[in-house]
C-alpha cells in the first residue's frame, strides 16, 4: 500500500527480465576450463609462453599441471616461423594460455 491508503501498482518489469534464461537452464550453457580443453584435445590449438613464444600445432595430451604434447608443432617467435616439430613438449608453468586454433 502507499502512503495514501491506495494499494501500490507494481513496477514494470525490466526489459531483460522477459528474456531471462531460468538459472538451470544457464548452468547448462556454462563451459569450463576442462571442457574446453577436453573439446580441442586431438585438434589444432595455439599455446602462448610466458616468453611471448608461440607454438601451433595438434594438442595430444595435457594434465593438470598444464604439461602439454603436441604433434606437428610449429615454433614461433614475434610471428615469424622458427623452427618445426614433430612432437613437443611443454611444460605446464611456461604457459600464459592455450587457444583453439583458427580454422
Amino acid at each position: 500500500m502507499s502512503e495514501s491508503g491506495a494499494p501500490a501498482e507494481p513496477a514494470p518489469a525490466a526489459a531483460s527480465d522477459a528474456a531471462a534464461v531460468p538459472a538451470d537452464e544457464a548452468a547448462t550453457n556454462k563451459r569450463s576450463p576442462s571442457d574446453f580443453l577436453k573439446a580441442v584435445l586431438g585438434r589444432p590449438v595455439n599455446v602462448r609462453l610466458n616468453s611471448g613464444t608461440d607454438y601451433k600445432g595438434v594438442l595430444a595430451c595435457l594434465d593438470g599441471y598444464m604439461n602439454i604434447a603436441m604433434e606437428q608443432t610449429e615454433e614461433y617467435v614475434d610471428g615469424q616461423l622458427k623452427a618445426k616439430y614433430g612432437d613437443c613438449f611443454i611444460r605446464g608453468n611456461n604457459v600464459l594460455y592455450i587457444s583453439a586454433a583458427r580454422k
